[in-house]
């Protein structure tokens, strides 16, 4: 696959007439490779490793609008033991919840080192004034989030006001402060690869710490060759200027087979540097069981009712 062209030093602003030029995708390209690293197999102790390490990658997450205070902290215990009757199982790495239940999360996960992440910004439409953004990012920064996941402005990206969209990451990556930010492209709304490898682009130029494919709200969502794609800028911003920047894809990702062709895809793009959480997650509601059946059957030869694990 050809190597995009070089990124211009800093997104030095206008940013209108640059960032339409950057990259060209060779889609067939993509798709190819991106099912060639999906038909990878791995080794039986490199998939328990696999599947453990998927678990330390979870953003365990619930964004309904039924949820409850019962229901995270329900949740939050299954986040620091995903199986009760297995100590050796490691807990996620993040819950992520809405902004009003950031307090039961933090409740929940006190001392355990689990994360609580929260959604902003409108969430998931994004459309809402600039200072209505950065107030709610403020404050669940000021209620305790660890991590806030924010959406770009879609309408103001596909009608290519990327300025507007770059200098909304820039004003909510200040309001973050020391919590990590995450930002949402929701890319089953960006139409092509070329808007995804833009997008992408434009968040890690606003200061975003991950890059994330969706919000988990459309019924289509994180894909093979649109995570690739957006490793694929990850990886040319570290080759240019030695920023390592995380990527979280999101929404549709139900089962373990699926976990593990993420993680290739993301040893052979990016290297075993980024096989960490600080640098890659998996956003996910109904991923943790299956996984915890994929593991209890490497382990003792057998599957275990999917009743066995608790209904999230």
């Amino acid at each position: 696959m050809a190597k995009a062209p070089a990124l211009p030093s800093g997104f030095e602003l206008p940013l209108e007439p640059r960032l339409p030029r950057i990259g060209s995708i060779d889609a067939v390209a993509v798709e190819a490779r991106a099912e060639d690293l999906a038909r990878r197999s791995i080794k039986r102790e490199s998939k328990v490793f696999a599947l453990e390490l998927a678990i330390r990658m979870i953003d365990l997450t619930t964004l309904e609008g039924a949820d409850t205070p019962g229901k995270i902290a329900a949740l939050a215990s299954k986040a620091i033991r995903p199986d009760p009757s297995d100590p050796s199982i490691p807990s996620v790495a993040a819950l992520c919840v809405y902004p009003n239940l950031v307090p039961h999360a933090l409740e929940g996960l006190r001392g355990s080192g689990v994360k609580v992440a929260s959604v902003a910004t409108a969430f998931p439409s994004g459309q809402a004034p600039l200072d209505v953004k950065v107030r709610e990012v403020e404050e669940v920064v000021a209620m305790g989030a660890d991590e806030v996941d924010m959406v770009i402005d879609r309408g103001a990206f596909l009608s290519g006001r990327y300025a507007k969209v770059y200098d909304e990451i820039v004003r909510v990556k200040e309001a973050c402060g020391d919590a990590h930010l995450k930002v949402i492209l929701e890319v089953a709304e960006l139409g092509t690869y070329d808007n995804v490898r833009r997008a992408s682009l434009l968040a890690i130029a606003g200061g975003a710490d991950f890059v994330k494919t969706s919000t988990g709200k459309l019924a289509s969502a994180a894909t093979l060759p649109v995570a690739l794609v957006m490793l694929e800028a990850i990886r040319d911003v570290y080759e240019e200027t030695g920023r390592m920047v995380g990527m979280k894809p999101a929404g549709g990702i139900r089962h373990a087979k699926q976990a593990v062709q993420y993680l290739v895809q993301l040893h052979e793009t990016l290297g075993v540097e980024w096989l960490t959480p600080d640098l890659y997650r998996l956003g996910a509601s109904s991923l943790l069981n299956d996984v915890l059946m994929q593991i209890r059957k490497e382990k003792t030869g057998r599957y275990q009712s999917p009743d066995y694990f608790t209904i999230d």
